[in-house]
């Protein structure tokens, strides 16, 4: 059974929303897991591998437009849609996915969920027209989507209750790691060997994954029927709907700068290259992990609170010190160490309103974040058509202190004290 927080204990006492099953709650892991208690650290990295390969596979096409557009004969508007394709897949299925398999084991579901992910991307590698491409990615979008809805909730699980915070630190580190190293390792081995094996790096690595998953991830066990919720009841658990709300926000505030990092510095006139910005950024982020899982067990609150104020007062930093490089450097820091935790940060109150039901929670994560970085690039295409890339920063703190304001607004039901 998923861990449940108190927080998630007391809805299921003032909310009738929340179920009332006689099933007890415990936080022994080892009733539903093949590994005895203990945090299970090098299960822990395979996730956060997986997590890994996921944003790898999502942001990939983003370094190899060029390549990609002369292999398929076709424009770099059009290999941009892989990107869009993958989001889309992600938003339509993620959701009823999660919610169709809620009574499968979660490693079968996990297992299911890399295979068709890595066949998905084999596809792409081999595609010899456009479309089979961008159908491929959808499909991997929407397996993508699935793992992870329940990377998050299978980590937790997994690992005892105290170190809750800790193991969704391990598994959110993947995805911080993706966005410095994989995209630009694969634009690198795109570029010298050809874009098909960039494509097939990533669906190798998503076999050495599974079969690390297969050998040492220990199986969990699905909620039980009886503390199962609807989808529409799910979304209406006390703190949900806010926490999805500051993830929108705040994604929109990140990604906007982060999509469109090239203009911002060339209207800054600091001279600093885009890929050494992005790669202090990728690697500062990696700190915010760490930070995040000194802190997220124990003052969970405090965490979110002081990581949304360090984004907007990074975005000060970026519009006041536009032709500094120094200055961007430092801001760029502050960035990734304000955002790097935020995804282990708002998973694990995801998991902490969900309950029992922090599968689908959960599944709302990437559902969230796609449609944020779709409504970013419309944000920062049309703003860029008006004014320059000075404005991106301007973007970074509106919606920052929208996402504080929210935060603060869901104090009671959405970020609880301890999780």
């Amino acid at each position: 059974m998923p861990f449940v927080g108190t927080a998630a204990l007391d809805h299921a006492r003032e909310d009738p929303l929340m179920p009332t099953a006689s099933t007890p709650v415990s936080a022994d892991t080892s009733a539903t897991t093949d590994e005895p208690a203990g945090l299970p650290l090098f299960s822990l990295v395979v996730l956060a591998a997986m997590g890994f390969v996921l944003v790898a596979t999502e942001t990939m096409p983003a370094g190899l437009l060029p390549q990609i557009a002369d292999g398929l004969h076709t424009g770099e508007g059009t290999v941009g849609l892989l990107i869009s394709a993958y989001a889309l897949g992600t938003v339509v299925a993620t959701v009823p996915a999660i919610t169709l398999t809620r009574g499968m084991p979660r490693k079968q579901l996990l297992v299911l969920g890399i295979v068709g992910l890595v066949v998905a991307t084999a596809v792409t590698a081999a595609s010899p027209v456009v479309w089979v491409a961008l159908l491929s990615r959808f499909v991997a979008g929407a397996f993508s989507g699935t793992i992870w809805g329940m990377l998050a909730a299978y980590g937790r699980q997994i690992s005892p209750a105290d170190r809750a915070g800790v193991a969704l630190s391990i598994v959110s580190a993947g995805a911080p790691v993706g966005f410095a190293f994989g995209t630009p390792l694969g634009s690198w081995l795109g570029a010298t060997s050809g874009w098909r094996w960039s494509f097939i790096g990533l669906a190798a690595i998503g076999v050495v994954v599974l079969v690390l998953v297969l050998l040492v991830v220990p199986n969990a066990a699905p909620a039980p029927a009886g503390t199962r919720l609807s989808l529409g009841r799910v979304f209406r658990i006390p703190g949900i709907a806010v926490i999805l709300a500051v993830i929108a926000t705040w994604m929109i505030g990140h990604n906007t700068i982060y999509t469109y990092a090239s203009p911002y510095l060339r209207a800054g006139g600091s001279g600093l290259g885009v890929d050494v910005m992005l790669l202090v950024y990728g690697v500062a982020s990696i700190g915010g992990i760490v930070v995040t899982g000194a802190l997220l067990d124990r003052h969970p609150r405090p965490l979110l609170h002081g990581s949304v104020l360090l984004f907007i007062v990074a975005g000060v930093v970026l519009l006041l010190g536009h032709a500094s490089v120094p200055v961007v450097v430092v801001a760029a820091v502050l960035w990734g160490l304000a955002f790097g935790g935020s995804s282990a940060q708002l998973q694990a109150a995801l998991t902490t309103a969900g309950g029992d039901n922090a599968d689908v929670a959960n599944a709302f994560l990437p559902v969230a974040f796609n449609i944020a970085i779709f409504l970013a690039g419309i944000v920062g295409a049309a703003l860029l058509a008006q004014t320059t890339g000075l404005v991106l920063p301007v973007v970074m703190i509106g919606f920052g202190v929208v996402a504080f304001a929210l935060t603060l607004l869901g104090r009671r039901n959405a970020f609880p004290k301890t999780l």
